[in-house]
């Protein structure tokens, strides 16, 4: 195993790690603006004001999103188990 492949795998694991977490990042990020505007604009400074409304978006993002993530997750995993017979010879 050369460097280079162990790079390689580094790089890919955390590429399919940031596309998989993107949804539920960006979700989460559209919403605390959103709130955070609102909450400047009528004044209420309340913590768990935007807690509740990105929780419920992160679930449904989940939901959305969920069945595209595990299968992303499972093809990387499975093209990983079978480059090990060649990262060994």
């Amino acid at each position: 195993m050369t460097p280079e492949s162990v790079m390689s795998i580094g790089e890919h694991a955390l590429t399919v790690t940031a596309i998989l977490a993107a949804p539920l990042l960006l979700s989460a990020l559209i919403v605390g603006l959103v709130i955070g505007m609102l909450q400047a604009a009528t004044q209420i400074n309340e913590a768990t004001l935007s807690f509740i409304p990105k929780l419920l978006v992160v679930v449904v993002t989940l939901f959305a999103t969920g069945h595209w993530m595990l299968q992303t997750l499972m093809d990387y995993t499975r093209s990983l188990f079978e480059s090990i017979p060649g990262m060994i010879g």
